[in-house]
């Protein structure tokens, strides 16, 4: 591998670019047989969104614990709380979320 110089950074961080990332969290309410398709619902629109170039990165967190997802978005966090409060779970109360403002670099992927 080539060596990371100073100016490859500096020049990398011009081409920096804010995301905002959501934190999907576990809701009040538990997810049950019941409501397993307001969870299929919300997976559908996760599809949906990454079909509209809005959400660039999901991962479903397959551990127990509260936090049950994270996504990247590419739109401005008062955008993303409008399309999170329309998440079919999180108007269920299945979910909640928290969105944090990151920066990372346009074309940055998973392998």
């Amino acid at each position: 591998m080539d060596a990371i110089t100073d100016e490859y950074m500096k020049d990398m961080l011009t081409k920096s670019k804010f995301y905002s990332l959501m934190i999907l969290k576990a809701g009040p309410k538990e997810i049950t047989p019941e409501r397993m398709q307001v969870v299929w619902e919300h997976g559908r629109r996760n599809f949906e969104l990454r079909a509209k170039g809005l959400l660039s990165i999901v991962c479903p967190v397959r551990e127990e614990n509260d936090i049950k997802g994270i996504g990247i978005f590419n739109v401005e966090k008062e955008e993303l709380k409008k399309i999170m409060d329309e998440d079919p779970g999180v108007k269920e109360g299945i979910f909640t979320y928290e969105i944090l403002l990151c920066k990372s670099f346009p074309g940055d992927m998973l392998p």
